[in-house]
């Protein structure tokens, strides 16, 4: 699977640590945002995986900052993406299986390099269900419910 990695800098040294979990398990990683300690804005960085995602270059993308919620906040402001901040594995796994987020996101400072590595194994293993969860996806697209 190709997949779009980024990070600001306060979430550099866990996206290197899930790139080379990513790499040993055979997919192909496309690395964006900070590589330093340099203070940069997490938009910018989490633009260009973005911008991979939606124009179908990756099938999934991973951001990571300190917390995980500003990555997630810009994400979600991006048409057609769907991105969850999840810091469990079972979140991560029903993240993609219930709500279709190919976009998952993890803050360095929230979860240790194990648990993200859980969270991103989990989900990775997991695919859309489908069925009334498409329906549910396909309202919260719309920006809410019918009738």
């Amino acid at each position: 699977m190709k997949i779009a990695l980024s990070s600001d800098h306060a979430g550099r040294h866990l996206k290197m640590v899930l790139a080379e979990r990513l790499t040993e398990l055979g997919h192909e990683v496309s690395i964006f945002g900070a590589m330093d300690a340099t203070s940069v804005d997490y938009p910018d960085c989490a633009m260009p995986a973005l911008v991979a995602l939606v124009s179908d270059e990756v099938e999934r993308c991973v951001l990571v900052c300190g917390t995980g919620q500003g990555m997630a906040m810009t994400a979600n402001r991006v048409p057609g993406v769907r991105a969850a901040v999840v810091a469990d594995p079972f979140s991560a796994r029903m993240a993609l299986a219930h709500n279709d987020a190919r976009c998952l996101c993890l803050g360095e400072r929230v979860v240790g390099s194990g648990v993200a590595i859980e969270c991103l194994e989990a989900w990775l293993d997991a695919s859309f269900e489908g069925g009334r969860h498409a329906r549910r996806v396909q309202k919260m697209m719309q920006g809410g419910s019918e009738g």
